[in-house]
């Protein structure tokens, strides 16, 4: 009995998805960062790019990938500090320093799916997939990974539209 609860203890305490990482969801979330990036996309876990990614990203919102994203300065600031609080480099989980591990010493990936972690993870899918109606891209993390906006994206939850 002792044995069952502590096996039941140590796996059943936080969420651990198929290939053994963590929900990637922060475990602090700021308003402003997900108020302001799910505004045109989902607010992607600061844990899937390292902090020169991010730092980069917010220095150039007047230019985010064909949109100006401006944001007034403290806005920028607060939320420019909790991505790279929570960025690949200083996260916790297993899955962040597989980002890390995947990326060169001076590559500054502005795209997660730049990053050879994402290509490698995603190297089944077809380009025909991409291009579906209800995918879109592959930034749309949404279209197959239903629990995204949380942090989960479990391989065994994942669906990919027709």
């Amino acid at each position: 009995m002792k044995r069952t609860l502590f096996v039941i203890a140590m796996f059943g305490a936080a969420p651990v998805w198929a290939d053994g990482n963590e929900n990637l969801a922060s475990a602090v979330a700021n308003p402003h960062w997900k108020t302001e990036c799910s505004a045109c996309h989902i607010a992607y876990p600061p844990s899937l790019l390292p902090e020169r990614s991010w730092r980069k990203l917010m220095s150039g919102l007047v230019k985010h990938f064909g949109q100006d994203a401006s944001l007034d300065g403290p806005t920028a600031q607060e939320i420019t500090a909790f991505l790279v609080n929570n960025s690949a480099d200083r996260a916790p989980n297993k899955r962040a320093k597989k980002v890390m591990g995947s990326l060169g010493p001076n590559e500054v990936p502005l795209r997660i799916t730049e990053t050879a972690w994402f290509v490698r993870k995603h190297d089944e899918i077809s380009a025909s997939v991409w291009q579906r109606p209800k995918v879109g891209s592959p930034a749309n993390c949404a279209a197959c990974h239903a629990g995204a906006e949380r942090g989960d994206y479990a391989e065994h939850r994942v669906r990919i539209p027709h």
